[in-house]
């Protein structure tokens, strides 16, 4: 599974494509607009899906801490994230 936010960090009511490659295993790839890439783990959560991304750097240097994110399709069909505890 990959994961593309067009913008270098995620954010609520975000886009974000979402790339099924098929594999259920929980590690997958989050891109960021900004060229990043991380290793990050999902999981299937009814209609909704998980995101756990982990700590990282911006391609400019800003430390962004882990979030879990909920991504959800909306009335439009684009997936969109909120933000989670």
């Amino acid at each position: 599974m990959r994961f593309l936010f067009p913008h270098s960090h995620a954010f609520r009511k975000g886009r974000v494509t979402v790339d099924d490659d098929g594999k259920a295993a929980p590690d997958c790839l989050v891109e960021f607009g900004d060229g990043v890439t991380v290793i990050a783990e999902w999981r299937a959560e009814g209609d909704s899906i998980r995101l756990t991304v982990p700590d990282y750097r911006t391609a400019r240097g800003t430390l962004v801490t882990a979030r879990n994110w909920r991504l959800a399709k909306g009335q439009d069909g684009h997936w969109r994230s909120e933000r989670t505890a």
